[in-house]
């Protein structure tokens, strides 16, 4: 059965001017009626214009040690700078960790923010802060509070192409061990949670959930029902003065054409990839997940994340770190090659970050209560200072925005909040950062916290 959450919003054409959204009033929107925000907030989706770019976030969920990826610090004591040493890149003047050997041949398609913080080592804090712009939770309080930047997006662009799913996570949407976590669109509305895998993209024969009809349905048997609630729901219709129905209609579609189409199939079919491309991607959950991320936003899906976890590293640091960054470095210097190979790099900014950094200090293994004999040393928690990598989609690659002091601890000049991370990607992806939504008591809230576009990117 196909399910549409009345609290959605559907696409209304009936004369409302570009910005109405905005012209209704801050103060008067509380009251207005259902139509009336239907219609204006498909207004504001006129505001995405022509683009037709898409992200794809690489989320690093536990919190990844910038000094042991991409902002190292070689002439620091050495219980600051790490085990591993930084090396040159194909962009002049950025160096990043030996463990990356690959982005550094292709440094010149991504650029490194350097000066991102916070200021909380909270893991759920950080997060919502990350993915929502916006604090109110805390380890004693994770309940989700604010929208998915990425709902929020995709609920005014919707897909690129007809018969995708706007927003897809792959394998699954996670923050901090939560399900969908800080993905979750609130009161944006349920319908614009992520489209969850919920497969390992690197096993060979599993199916993506709810692409295919159940065994006992036939196609006809599907058109029958459609054609039958269609009837049912006639004279409903033909009461209806607050246009629900019409809004119904454009959802409903949306659900039928992913499950009877061939284009969603046809996208997360990676058995239809060369050898050659899969190894290329690396044959492991991380790399294949990449690579379906690419295929999804070429068959038209706007906003893809990237489940990368097991970052809280207090302990075993090196064990760690040399397990991850290479599948990291596989997984990305593939992504931006292959991107650039087929003319797309325009289209699709591509990000990876996590919720907060580690401590520039690291700690003797025992770290949080834990016996000595858990292992080598790790690093805590750090929000003061920490990275994300930007690249595509218009944002230029090579650069190195801010720089934090000599022991990484905090940032040094030009400091850059979650905030400015969201302004750029709206700027990247067309959409107004004037947008706005209804919470569920009716209160007007901006998708976006007060920022600004870093402008050093574009």
């Amino acid at each position: 059965m196909l399910r549409v959450n009345l609290s959605e919003t559907g696409r209304y054409c009936d004369g409302v001017k570009r910005r109405s959204f905005l012209q209704l009033g801050m103060a008067g929107m509380a009251s207005v009626g259902l139509p009336a925000i239907l219609r204006a907030k498909e207004a504001a989706a006129e505001t995405t214009g022509t683009k037709k770019t898409s992200v794809i976030l690489f989320w690093l969920d536990g919190g990844p040690s910038h000094l042991d990826l991409y902002d190292l610090k070689p002439q620091a004591p050495l219980e600051y700078r790490g085990m591993w040493n930084p090396i040159p890149t194909n962009a002049p003047g950025m160096e990043i960790s030996e463990l990356f050997p690959l982005q550094a041949k292709c440094a010149d398609k991504f650029s490194l923010i350097r000066s991102l913080h916070h200021d909380n080592g909270d893991h759920f804090t950080a997060g919502h802060y990350i993915l929502t712009g916006r604090g109110g939770v805390n380890g004693s309080d994770t309940a989700q509070r604010s929208p998915f930047i990425g709902a929020a997006v995709t609920s005014v662009t919707g897909a690129r192409k007809g018969g995708m799913p706007p927003h897809v996570a792959i394998p699954y949407a996670m923050s901090i061990g939560l399900r969908p976590g800080y993905f979750g669109a609130k009161y944006v509305g349920l319908g614009h949670n992520p489209f969850e895998t919920d497969v390992d993209p690197n096993a060979d024969g599993q199916q993506v959930r709810n692409l295919q009809l159940p065994h006992e349905l036939s196609m006809d048997r599907l058109n029958s029902r459609v054609a039958l609630l269609k009837d049912f729901d006639r004279l409903r219709r033909d009461v209806d003065q607050r246009g629900v129905f019409e809004a119904l209609d454009r959802f409903e579609q949306s659900a039928l054409n992913l499950v009877t189409g061939d284009a969603a199939r046809k996208a997360f079919d990676l058995s239809s990839e060369s050898p050659e491309m899969r190894a290329r991607y690396g044959r492991h959950q991380w790399g294949q997940s990449a690579l379906l991320a690419r295929r999804l936003v070429e068959a038209g899906t706007t906003f893809v994340t990237i489940h990368l976890g097991g970052w809280d590293h207090h302990w075993n640091l090196k064990q760690g770190m040399e397990d991850y960054l290479p599948r990291v470095d596989q997984s990305v210097s593939a992504l931006f090659t292959d991107l650039a190979e087929r003319g797309m790099s325009d289209d699709v900014l591509v990000m990876l970050c996590g919720e907060f950094s580690r401590t520039p200090r690291m700690n003797d293994g025992g770290n949080g209560g834990a016996p000595m004999s858990m292992g080598t040393p790790g690093r805590d928690h750090w929000g003061n200072a920490m990275f994300c990598l930007m690249g595509g989609g218009g944002v230029k690659g090579g650069r190195v925005v801010g720089s934090t002091g000599a022991r990484g601890e905090e940032v040094k000049d030009r400091p850059v909040r979650p905030s400015d991370i969201h302004h750029t990607m709206f700027n990247v992806l067309g959409v107004s950062p004037e947008l706005a939504f209804l919470d569920h008591t009716g209160r007007p809230v901006p998708a976006l916290e007060p920022g600004s576009v870093i402008t050093e990117l574009l």
